[in-house]
């Protein structure tokens, strides 16, 4: 195939998404308009020169330098209605990619500058969200979305994050993550918010495995009990491979990982960008797939990547020698790990993604 065919064929395939930042996938012009209304200045009025200079500005290989794209996303998400139309348009920028489950994550807490209460955000959300949905199918795409509520690690308002969360566990929450700065916000500032959410039987992602090692996955998933790491991609450091014969030796953590199958989000270009893996072909991402840990493939941040989820699946393809059956793979760990019921995942995957895939079986990439 021709990257063009590859690509347009791999989009035809039913997608899971457990990783997307709500405000790392705004359309640029959606960005350039919301900032007109606000009042903020951004770096240009052009949409695709705006594009460029996300993607540009996240390529520093710093995750701190990363983070700080945020500043004009945020700034531009402060009303219901500007919360509202990005829920929206990132549900109807999904299903147009085939993505058939995502779980949207955002920290009500950074949206507060306009008056809002923190139900107030999650409603706007929600209700963005279920138009999104709407939409998509009058179009004929079936999607279904889930919010995970975010506590930012910095801002100690971990408790009250978490406990919103739980509270709106009927009204489209799925689970509660914490982000931010990894290196130096550990689980263990707050460790009373997972007991709280262990009691309440509440779903738990942790960010863990980019910025910071072993120690911080180590966090997340003894004290923070996370039912799947955020990245997690440097688990590799408790992994010796020799290189000779390609035996791998797992450390204690490592094996804990895998026997365990804790999920692991992997975000290949977003990696590349934070400087966790210097290329496609050598991301983590396929050796850890290999040696059988739980590998679910996903986006991050659309905008600051400038990806989807169909150019993440096309880039394993052509740069790490990827197959469909190793897309279907991680397709239906993704599904599996989702935060719904068992008895929805086992409908997500014998009613959508086997089929999706079952459609195009025997085709060569």
């Amino acid at each position: 195939m021709t990257p063009t065919e590859l690509e347009a064929h791999l989009a035809q395939l039913p997608k899971v998404l457990l990783h997307d930042h709500l405000d790392g996938g705004l359309r640029p012009q959606t960005v350039i308009e919301l900032a007109a209304d606000a009042g903020h200045d951004l770096p240009t009025d052009d949409p695709e020169a705006l594009a460029d200079w996300f993607q540009e500005s996240a390529d520093s290989g710093s995750l701190v330098r990363y983070l700080e794209t945020f500043d004009h996303t945020i700034a531009v998400m402060q009303t219901a209605a500007a919360l509202h139309r990005v829920a929206r348009e990132a549900v109807l920028d999904l299903a147009a990619d085939g993505v058939v489950y995502a779980e949207l994550r955002w920290a009500p807490e950074q949206h507060l500058r306009g008056g809002l209460g923190l139900q107030d955000t999650v409603d706007a959300v929600q209700a963005g969200i279920v138009e999104g949905i709407e939409l998509a199918a009058s179009g004929g795409r079936v999607i279904r979305v889930g919010q995970i509520v975010t506590a930012m690690r910095h801002a100690d308002r971990w408790q009250e994050i978490a406990e919103l969360a739980v509270a709106n566990r009927d009204a489209g929450v799925v689970g509660l993550d914490i982000a931010g700065a990894e290196d130096g916000f550990p689980p263990s500032r707050h460790p009373e918010i997972w007991r709280y959410l262990a009691d309440a039987d509440f779903p738990v992602t942790i960010h863990a495995g980019e910025a910071a090692g072993l120690e911080s996955i180590a966090e997340a998933v003894h004290l923070g009990q996370a039912d799947r790491l955020g990245h997690g991609a440097r688990i590799v450091e408790d992994i010796d491979l020799d290189h000779t014969d390609g035996v791998a030796t797992l450390g204690s953590l490592a094996h804990w990982v895998r026997d365990h199958q804790i999920p692991l989000e992997l975000c290949p270009c977003s990696n590349l960008q934070t400087g966790v893996a210097p290329t496609i072909a050598e991301h983590q991402i396929t050796r850890l797939k290999e040696l059988d840990f739980a590998v679910t493939l996903n986006t991050d941040n659309r905008l600051m990547s400038r990806t989807s989820m169909t150019n993440e699946m096309t880039r394993l393809v052509r740069e790490a020698g990827w197959t469909i059956d190793d897309l279907a793979d991680v397709t239906i760990t993704a599904a599996w790990s989702a935060f719904i019921h068992h008895d929805e995942r086992r409908a997500l995957v014998d009613d959508v993604i086997l089929p999706g895939y079952q459609a195009i079986e025997g085709a060569q990439l």
